[in-house]
């Protein structure tokens, strides 16, 4: 009987094993282990969803609407997005054939990739970016380039660096704004020069506007509402942010008839659709939630400018962030590397950011603090890592 036991590890696919851990994760591993810790990491809203988002999935359930939906989702609730979009933005989709329903912005942006990409396909997107971007695509089948940006620049994707990254396994460009984690935005003339590298080189774009609503200086721009965009994009969206939704997990994917298709057939057959009740909740959200987010934008503005001027107090510049609800300080004058950096300021202030080192090797030397956190919180936050900076400042 042959006794020697099987290593799991040589199980694992090569794909997977090219996937690299989460640089978040440990972070919150360790943050359930301190006590009395003041968290800037998590990026989710501290509201709770309004009472007639919940009353509606309350009422969903009650009438017994448990069941299955169309793979693309309640026709009503496309409908509704259809009208929201355009009234934002003047970007029309059919919702019959064009608009998609997922389990959040994540599902959509993991089938946007499989159903767009070849092995070996390479994908272009910012550095630093939210972190399931590399991953994802990896896990597609694509090769993740990152083109890197700077605060000189605000955080913006420069077409002409987008440009000089193109090789002829380039199939996509992936945005991502307002940035997760810079808070950074792109401005209408920045969107159509890379809309124009994108056409000069006849690429896919997959615009991930999650934080279409928070954007605190000038406007959003959908980059699908762009001319001659809207044939060669996939644009994401989701209610988890604006809405205070994020555990009811639900996102969506609008695109063209045949791409909108091919994103379909991979939600079909790993998803089937998404949660009902959680569908019939955004209904809800669009129709009665507008009031809540522009109160929830306003609060989030003080927030962003008293977390802004703190950290500029301190001593760690710090790009103004436009959008989302990030800050990211530059904490090189402490000498010390952003991982170091946070795992000491957890462990001697009970303080918990992000290192920018787990968004992108340009994000080395920041630290990524939401700020969706409660303003006093922020108060009591700054003042443990003005002791800790002043601690260790070198300058």
């Amino acid at each position: 009987m042959n006794t020697v036991s099987a290593s799991p590890e040589r199980f694992i696919s090569r794909r997977m094993q090219s996937v690299p851990p989460s640089g978040i994760r440990k972070f919150f591993d360790l943050l359930s282990t301190i006590e009395d810790v003041i968290s800037l990491g998590v990026g989710e809203p501290d509201y709770t969803t309004p009472e007639p988002i919940c009353r509606a999935a309350i009422e969903s359930i009650e009438r017994g609407d448990t069941h299955y939906t169309s793979n693309y989702g309640l026709l009503e609730l496309r409908e509704k997005l259809a009208e929201h979009l355009f009234r934002l933005y003047g970007v029309r989709y059919d919702p019959r054939t064009e608009i998609i329903i997922t389990s959040g912005s994540s599902e959509a942006f993991d089938i946007a990739l499989r159903a767009l990409l070849d092995p070996g396909d390479e994908v272009l997107c910012a550095d630093p970016c939210y972190v399931a971007y590399l991953p994802a695509t990896l896990m597609a089948g694509g090769n993740f380039v990152p083109v890197p940006t700077f605060a000189c620049n605000d955080f913006r994707l420069l077409a002409e660096d987008v440009e000089a990254a193109i090789t002829p396994r380039t199939k996509a460009i992936l945005l991502g704004y307002p940035s997760n984690p810079t808070g950074a935005t792109m401005g209408r003339e920045d969107l159509l020069a890379i809309g124009e590298v994108a056409r000069k080189h006849d690429l896919a774009v997959i615009s991930d506007e999650l934080y279409d609503r928070m954007t605190y200086v000038g406007q959003h721009t959908c980059f699908s509402g762009l001319p001659g965009m809207h044939g060669r994009t996939v644009l994401l969206g989701g209610f988890s942010k604006a809405y205070a939704m994020t555990g009811w997990r639900l996102g969506w994917v609008a695109a063209p008839g045949p791409l909108a298709e091919a994103v379909m057939k991979v939600h079909q057959y790993v998803m089937m659709s998404a949660p009902t009740a959680s569908q019939y909740a955004a209904i809800a959200a669009i129709e009665h939630g507008e009031a809540f987010v522009s109160e929830m934008v306003t609060e989030y503005d003080r927030r962003r400018r008293l977390i802004v001027d703190g950290f500029r107090a301190i001593g760690l510049p710090t790009f103004e962030p436009k959008g989302a609800f990030y800050a990211f300080p530059d904490v090189s004058v402490t000498g010390m590397d952003s991982v170091t950096f946070s795992e000491r300021l957890l462990a001697e202030e009970r303080v918990a950011v992000v290192p920018g080192s787990a968004f992108g090797a340009h994000g080395e030397g920041y630290v990524r603090a939401c700020y969706a956190s409660g303003y006093e919180q922020i108060e009591r936050a700054l003042e443990r890592i003005g002791r800790f900076v002043q601690r260790n400042r070198h300058d």
